[in-house]
């Protein structure tokens, strides 16, 4: 059997923030649903979460994760080391017989294949613990390991080693495999004979017969996040792996550094991503479309031989051979059709567009349907909300709207009807009308301003 204890019961102090520090985004997930999610690649049978600090709004942030019923929350109070936290579970582990693989809830880019080899080198070398361990050119913070005939010998946390002891590079990753029968059974004898009076997991090492180090060469697998700069670091690690799987598959990305994508996004071959572009969410972009300079696009879909420039797209889905930008915004739930144009300082919300529209000016598109080949001109606004609750606009095929018009919903403008500039309509036009709605203009002729 297998069961998984994930450390999240510090307070984080270092990243200066209300929120608990594993809640903390990369990439559109918590630090914490990342360990999670590796966790459950290993299909393990039983799964503790140890929590202190704020434990009431880590265990609320996962009421909805997908595996959430597997999850059971342990509350370490106070918070006085690794050893102590181990302690607290043992308590929930009275009958458990199996390994116990412990791992950090701020060490988020370790990956299942990673744990899956130290588990089976576990078994192989019938170890009491093993422990991934790795070489760092600068191991600051890091507890330091020691060895003797190939087994662990000590384990020194970074503060409480003396300067010889500082100048070893082989560092704890914090991740473990115990045989829990073998773990247990030293757990009462830990001490918190240190620099931080806190009990350490690492000092049941040397009370068990045999202790092995399962030596990783990428380090940035255990890279741990204590402050935002770390934080920062290994959204980089993510972004530089992303993009390099993408370019590989086909698609260009100007300046990589300055992009960033989702995980769960898709994109086709022959794609160009320009600089400053970010790409959020379950986004699928196919073959041809070139997206960017600064552009933002959230859980959209874009079809091929698509140019998206200078905009921001929410929620939509935008069909082949469009173009959009410079300057628009494309909020939820807009379609726009193929051969469609979308273009400066457009917006659009909740709206149907079909096949070669051209909204090309400084319009508002709001709850509406548009026919095919239909022109909005400059300045057209859909007057959808009255205050209380927003209508819907119909708009016929063909059509031309002259600039600067309102159309003030619920209306429906019939197929190949041509609306005068500078018009505000409210009532319904029948197809193939002109539809003129203005005030007549009246020129006085040798007006003086008054003196105020």
């Amino acid at each position: 059997m297998l069961a998984v204890a994930i450390l999240a019961a510090g307070k984080g102090t270092r990243m200066r923030s209300t929120l608990p520090k594993v809640l903390h985004k990369l990439n559109g997930k918590s630090i914490l649903s990342r360990v999670l999610d590796t966790c459950f690649e290993l299909n393990p049978d039983k799964v503790f979460i140890i929590v202190g600090h704020k434990n009431d709004v880590i265990q609320k942030s996962f009421e909805n994760y997908k595996f959430a019923n597997k999850i059971n929350f342990v509350l370490q109070d106070p918070q006085i080391g690794t050893g102590h936290a181990i302690q607290v579970l043992s308590k929930e582990l009275k009958t458990f017989k199996g390994k116990l693989l412990v791992l950090n809830g701020d060490v988020p880019l370790i990956e299942s294949k990673t744990l899956k080899g130290l588990i089976k080198f576990h078994d192989k070398k019938q170890a009491d613990a093993s422990i991934i361990t790795t070489t760092l050119e600068n191991p600051f913070g890091y507890g330091r390991v020691f060895l003797k005939n190939d087994q662990i010998d000590k384990i020194i946390e970074e503060k409480d080693c003396n300067n010889d002891q500082r100048t070893n590079k082989v560092i704890n990753s914090g991740i473990y495999c115990f045989d829990y029968k073998s773990l247990k059974n030293t757990l009462t004898k830990l001490t918190n004979n240190n620099s931080q009076k806190e009990y350490y997991i690492t000092d049941a090492i040397f009370l068990l017969n045999k202790s092995v180090s399962y030596k990783i060469i990428n380090s940035d697998e255990i890279k741990g996040i204590n402050n935002r700069i770390q934080l920062s670091e290994c959204e980089e690690i993510i972004q530089k792996k992303l993009t390099k799987i993408h370019m590989l598959n086909g698609v260009t990305f100007i300046n990589p550094s300055s992009t960033t994508i989702s995980e769960d996004c898709e994109i086709g071959k022959d794609v160009v991503i320009e600089c400053n572009t970010h790409i959020r969410g379950k986004t699928k972009i196919e073959n041809n479309c070139i997206i960017g300079p600064n552009t933002f696009i959230e859980s959209s879909f874009i079809k091929e031989n698509s140019i998206i420039s200078n905009s921001s797209i929410y929620n939509s889905e935008i069909m082949e051979n469009v173009r959009i930008g410079p300057y628009s915004h494309i909020r939820p739930e807009s379609k726009i059709s193929k051969n469609c144009k979308i273009g400066n300082f457009v917006e659009t919300k909740n709206s149907y567009l079909s096949e070669s529209v051209k909204v090309n000016h400084l319009s508002y598109v709001g709850d509406c349907s548009v026919g095919k080949f239909t022109n909005i001109g400059a300045g057209t606004i859909t007057a959808n909300f009255d205050g209380l609750k927003k209508h819907k606009s119909i708009i016929g095929e063909n059509c031309l709207i002259g600039s600067n018009s309102v159309l003030i919903s619920p209306i429906k403008i019939g197929d190949s009807v041509t609306i005068g500039a500078g018009s505000i309509l409210n009532k319904k036009v029948e197809n193939n009308s002109l539809a003129i709605s203005r005030v007549k203009q009246v020129n006085i002729k040798n007006w003086k301003k008054s003196n105020l």
